[in-house]
Order: structure tokens, then sequence, then C-alpha cells
């Protein structure tokens, strides 16, 4: 008697294997065998609420100065009808993700050509390295008094603070997959006639593209937690503004709304970084 095929619920929600990770013989130690586990996200959220709610009945919260959920959801409704500060949320929440967008599109734009110059190039390691491991420990919230100093308090100087952040993890994410080439690979396409370029361009870029992918989560995911810190800096809109302002005023409920909200689009931003990954860069972990 045949077994009954797992529906495609169950296989979504990661109680049953699909039907790849069904052929496996060995799972343990197999990162490709582990399911989406969406069922136990699913319960661990709902854990949460209910803790909230529990906590919000019996007054658990207020030494923590942690709000109600219902004075939150109360405030959440007040904000998306009459904004925060004469600014709708929805404008908050993209001056935010502009500002994080900008900050790594321009630090992979600057960081994956001296990350490939430093892989590539004695001179380019020489000259570089020794400022990218200089500035890479140095946290972005350190170069706020000199970026105020240098650029002012214009949208420059927040995108600028998010460049940085971003930067040296892209440098070195780069220099990590130029690293990581197989000689044997490189050593083939000469054989083949390859040019330098074309190596560049065929052996090179593919495989450092796995790397170089995992720089931009990485810096993704910083540039979005910096971004708070970022927009301390004099500015009247986005997320972190929203949270200092209404920390002013002791409005908690509006700081956790904040800290939800930075909370969700991170993750929405960490799930599309995975499936452009998949959809990118097919060959990863295949040699």
């Amino acid at each position: 008697m045949s077994r009954q095929k797992p529906s495609g619920l169950a296989i979504w929600l990661g109680l049953s294997d699909n039907s790849f990770t069904r052929q496996k013989t060995v799972k343990f130690g197999d990162a490709a065998a582990v399911n989406s586990g969406r069922f136990y996200s699913l319960l661990t959220l709902a854990v949460l609420i209910v803790a909230w709610v529990v906590a919000s009945a019996f007054e658990l919260i207020e030494p923590f100065y942690w709000p109600s959920i219902s004075g939150t959801w109360e405030r959440l409704v007040k904000i998306l009808g009459e904004g925060f500060r004469n600014t709708a949320l929805h404008d908050h929440v993209g001056i935010s993700v502009y500002r994080v967008l900008s900050g790594v599109f321009y630090g992979a734009l600057v960081g994956i050509p001296l990350g490939f110059a430093m892989g590539l190039s004695s001179i380019g390691r020489g000259l570089f390295d020794p400022v990218v491991e200089f500035m890479r420990p140095i946290p972005p919230l350190a170069l706020i008094p000199l970026i105020i100093l240098w650029f002012g308090i214009d949208e420059f100087a927040k995108i600028f603070l998010l460049f940085l952040a971003s930067l040296f993890i892209m440098t070195i994410a780069a220099r990590s997959g130029v690293s990581s080439v197989r000689i044997t690979k490189v050593h083939a396409a000469y054989s083949l006639g390859a040019s330098k370029l074309q190596i560049l361009r065929h052996v090179i870029l593919p495989n450092a593209l796995p790397e170089i992918f995992t720089g931009l989560r990485t810096s993704m995911g910083v540039c979005w937690g910096t971004v708070v810190a970022a927009e301390l800096v004099a500015a009247d809109k986005g997320l972190g503004s929203m949270i200092m302002i209404a920390k002013n005023f002791l409005q908690t409920d509006t700081v956790v709304i904040g800290i939800i909200l930075i909370g969700i689009i991170g993750y929405i931003i960490e799930l599309i970084m995975r499936r452009l990954e998949q959809w990118l860069i097919p060959w990863r972990g295949k040699g």
C-alpha cells in the first residue's frame, strides 16, 4: 500500500518534505534537506502575540514601559489615517527604504570593483588593503560627527553614512569571491585561448557572485539597522526619525510601531534577497 502524498499546504508549512528532499537518504548535515519550517515560524509569531495580549490584560508590561496591544493598535490606526507629524506613514517607510537602497547601491558600485582590484592585483591590494582593514571595524555611528561637519545635515549626509556602512562589507565580499575561484578553472580557460577580459567575465565573475550576493544581503541588513542612526542626523522623515521624535514625547506605542515596521520590512527585504539569489545564481554550491 503506497503512502499518501503530502498536501501542498503541508509542504509549504514545512510539515512534510517536498519531492526533492524525500529522495534524500541522509538529511542531517545536508542544508538542502532542511525544509521551510514555516509552521514553527507562524507558531512562534502566534505565541508572541498571545503573550502580548495576556501581558496587556494583566498589566504585566507597565513596569517595562511597553504599551498594551490595544493601545498600539489604536495608535497605528490613527497614524494610518492622520499620518505622523503631518507625514503619511508610507512616506516615512518609503524614505527609509530609499536611503537604505541608495546606500547599498553606491556601496556596491564602489566596493565590488575595489574588492576585485584587491583580489586580482598586488598593487590594488597594497594600496587599498590597509585602508579597508582599518575602516572596516569602525561602526558607522562613530562617523556621524565627522559626516555632519563635512556634509551638513542634508539628505546626502544620511545616504553617505549608509554608503560607508555598505562599502567595506561589499569590498571584503568581492575580494573573498575572487579568492575563492578555483585556479583549475582559470588554467582551463587560458588553455582554451581566453583573454584576461574573457576570464574576468566568464570565470571569475560567475564564481565570485555567490560571495558578492552574500555581501549584498549582509550590507542590506547592516544598512537597514543603521538607518535609524542615519536619520538621527536632523531628519524629519523616516522610521528612525519617527521613533526618536515619539521617544521625546514618551509615545512608546509609536516607538513600538516603528520597531515592528523596521523588523517586518527588514525580513521582507531578506526574503526578496533570498529569492533573487536563487534566481540569479542557480549554480551556487554546485562547484
